[in-house]
């Protein structure tokens, strides 16, 4: 019987690149700035690496189709090196599996990366030279605010919720994020929005306005990982350890039946399931100390809250509304600005949730340093609610 991942690897070092668009900085520039925070955090040379995984999702648009440029970027001398991609929750996927080869005992020293270069072609979106087969046959005229918008009216319509009630609560979630990404120095956007500017904005896909989607942004995020036993020979006497890293992909479920009614993610459901229980979280609603999660859009955060067990069903609205994930709340949420303000550099985003969750737990976010954290959660959704891949990881201390 599988026991698990649980403070079997700690996160010795964590370096972020400051995202954005800058028209200047290639692909190996956020790796290299992303890693030299990392490695410098880590207090290792960059020769005790024994693998590395590069997470990229859109390879054939900027940064290639293998894990060579991460080689090349960061000099790895002939280590093993591979890329990985699981839609948008490839960065937690590379941190995946550099964790479980740690676990294994096949290596002392892992790096996990996530990478995304998305500015340069001229286009507002995600850069796609083709739906490819998949999206021709499933939804050849969708779009991404388009599907998450059939999320809100289907969680709607499921809690007949006041559209006002649903509007505001999801105005409420960009708010947040934008209050605390103004004060990240590393974050795209940061710049406080006032509710009434987030409300009147102009509408994207009803009813999500502009402010209810995130930006595309360049940028990079990394980890090195090894056992807490060689973390502590480095002088770290509290690590900050894996509890869990759990996954979830569709199976067609979705697609393929009519017992399910849009409004929910179940995918998130099974992660965050697994997830605490691999963490030993009996009650995540008085164990959690923060999460960061997949806002590509605001109702998804607020559907998330629910697919966590954060909140009861049809109960998010108002918990959002009452401060329940602000800041200083009861369990802040995107103390970093989330998705709103790092934008989505699809194969960076989970190592920078994971970054702001790791810096939570060593006492250094300065101006959104928490006064109490004990377990921090991260949540990667990919794809859309009815063909999804969704991951949950968690992160404490050692002891």
């Amino acid at each position: 019987m599988a026991t698990g991942i649980k403070d079997r690897v700690a996160i010795i070092g964590m370096g972020c690149s400051v995202f954005g668009e800058r028209w200047d900085r290639g692909a190996d520039d956020l790796m290299i700035e992303a890693f030299e925070e990392a490695i410098g955090d880590a207090g290792i040379d960059r020769s005790q690496i024994e693998a590395a995984w590069m997470g990229n999702a859109l390879d054939d648009i900027n940064v290639g189709n293998s894990a060579l440029p991460l080689a090349h970027a960061l000099r790895l001398q002939t280590i093993p090196v591979s890329r990985v991609e699981n839609m948008c929750a490839t960065g937690t996927e590379a941190l995946r599996a550099a964790v479980y080869a740690v676990a294994s005992g096949a290596i002392d020293f892992g790096l996990a990366l996530g990478v995304e270069k998305l500015k340069d072609t001229g286009y507002g979106g995600l850069p796609l030279r083709t739906k490819g087969l998949a999206n021709d046959l499933w939804m050849p005229y969708g779009s991404a605010p388009g599907t998450f918008a059939q999320l809100a009216g289907a969680y709607s319509a499921a809690h007949s919720l006041d559209g006002g009630d649903l509007k505001r609560a999801m105005g409420h979630v960009s708010w947040k994020s934008h209050q605390n990404g103004a004060l990240h120095g590393k974050a795209h956007l940061r710049k406080a929005v006032e509710m009434e500017t987030i409300l009147k904005a102009p509408m994207i896909a009803d009813p999500l306005g502009l402010f209810d989607c995130c930006g595309v942004s360049d940028g990079a995020a990394c980890a090195i990982v090894t056992t807490p036993e060689i973390a502590k020979s480095l002088g770290i006497d509290n690590p900050v350890t894996v509890k869990a890293i759990q996954l979830s992909a569709s199976n067609g479920w979705e697609m393929g039946y009519g017992e399910w009614d849009g409004a929910s993610v179940r995918n998130t459901q099974v992660a965050a399931k697994r997830a605490y229980a691999e963490a030993g979280i009996a009650d995540p609603r008085a164990e959690i100390s923060l999460t960061e999660v997949h806002d590509c859009f605001s109702v998804t955060e607020l559907v998330t809250m629910e697919d966590l067990g954060l909140s009861d069903a049809g109960r998010a609205v108002f918990d959002i509304l009452d401060g329940k994930y602000d800041r200083g709340g009861a369990i802040p949420c995107q103390t970093d600005g989330g998705l709103k303000c790092f934008g989505h550099p699809v194969g960076a985003s989970g190592l920078r949730m994971a970054y702001e969750v790791y810096n939570q737990l060593r006492g250094r976010a300065g101006d959104r340093q928490l006064s109490q954290v004990d377990f921090g959660l991260t949540h990667n959704l990919g794809g859309a609610p009815f063909n999804s891949v969704a991951a949950v990881s968690i992160l404490g201390r050692l002891d």
